[in-house]
């Protein structure tokens, strides 16, 4: 079943970060069909959040889609080079963000080798959030793309994740937040071979 809008326009961004591990990630971009299982993401919230893009209201035109309601990709660009995909959470004003960082690849692995330039399926296809996007097609062209349309899309299939498999720690890459660099807010499932490889 697609996640409709409704599902990211709640309040609590680091519960929805948390209950999208198990949740399927679909692109049909050229109509290939490539995919997969989420297994690992980060939650940032406009409120009490130094890590944030949109903490204390900054408004950019980067920014700008972080203001909409929930249920649209904010893709940018880090390093000159990889795309990051994240989606849109809380009700329009309330700008929170899901960034989705690995996935346990299912459909269209040829496609999605293509895209990385690999030969075989290996970790570094989908396992890192410049990796999937590659893998998926992903890019700054789908800023603000709907994600409950038949471009970018999520599935639920009834997959629920005890807590026993559920890692939650520190988030990535975010020396810069102070305090909140400590926020238990990056969620992966263990033992999962497709999640990230950073510490």
């Amino acid at each position: 079943m697609k996640i409709p809008a409704a599902y990211y326009q709640r309040p609590d961004v680091v519960q929805i970060a948390r209950e999208l591990l198990g949740k399927y990630l679909f692109t049909s971009i050229g109509g290939v069909l490539t995919g997969g299982r989420i297994v690992e993401t980060e939650a940032y919230a406009h409120i009490n959040d130094q890590a944030c893009h949109s903490h204390l209201g900054r408004f950019t035109k980067r920014t700008s889609i972080m203001y909409e309601a929930g249920g649209v990709a904010y893709c940018y660009l880090i390093y000159g080079r990889y795309t990051l995909f994240n989606i849109i959470t809380n009700e329009a004003g309330k700008a929170d963000a899901v960034l989705i960082r690995g996935l346990e690849p299912t459909e269209g692995l040829a496609e999605m080798q293509l895209r990385r330039g690999l030969a075989a399926p290996a970790r570094n296809l989908t396992a890192g959030p410049g990796l999937l996007t590659q893998a998926l097609g992903i890019t700054t062209a789908h800023y603000g793309t709907d994600v409950t349309g038949d471009l970018i899309w999520l599935e639920d299939r009834n997959e629920t994740l005890p807590p026993e498999l559920v890692t939650a720690s520190p988030r990535v890459g975010i020396d810069y937040a102070g305090s909140d660099a400590a926020l238990p807010w990056r969620f992966r499932v263990k033992g999962s071979p497709w999640v990230s490889p950073a510490r």
